[in-house]
């Protein structure tokens, strides 16, 4: 059974189209802890909702799947990197990332209101108050009513 997660990404740094055209991609440059310790419990298999966030509006525009585990994220050893973390090393990495395959692109964004509005994702994590992590767990309730409503 896949675990179910969504996570953000600037649609003008990368989008759902971007990870479209490329099919397999890695999901790198994430510099939070608790957001790396979601990326370190994924699986392959697990389900992703792709959000478009920081632009307007923002929400969820498909489907991705983990096809790789966590692994060092290389991003964080490279000093010309905007991700880059002296403190980081091939032999004490810090951050790590998991590759992502599209599945696919909705014909429309579902909005960050129409999620909020939704008395049945009222404890979605996405839509709580000072929810800023850029990945997060979603229950397989959660998961479905997504799906199937929208």
């Amino acid at each position: 059974m896949p675990n179910y997660w969504l996570m953000k990404s600037e649609p003008d740094a990368f989008s759902i189209d971007d990870l479209a055209d490329m099919q397999v991609s890695p999901w790198d440059g994430v510099r939070n802890y608790q957001a790396r310790n979601f990326m370190k419990d994924m699986q392959v298999g697990d389900l992703v909702f792709f959000y478009h966030s920081s632009c307007k509006p923002a929400g969820i525009v498909g489907v991705a799947k983990v096809v790789k585990e966590a692994y060092p994220d290389h991003t964080s050893w490279d000093p010309n990197s905007p991700y880059y973390d002296a403190k980081s090393t091939p032999q004490n990495p810090r951050w790590f990332m998991v590759d992502l395959a599209f599945v696919e692109k909705w014909p429309r964004l579902v909005t960050l209101a129409e999620l909020k509005a939704d008395a049945l994702l009222a404890e979605l994590p996405l839509v709580k108050k000072g929810s800023r992590l850029s990945i997060m767990p979603i229950n397989k309730a959660h998961w479905e009513h997504i799906i199937k409503t929208y």
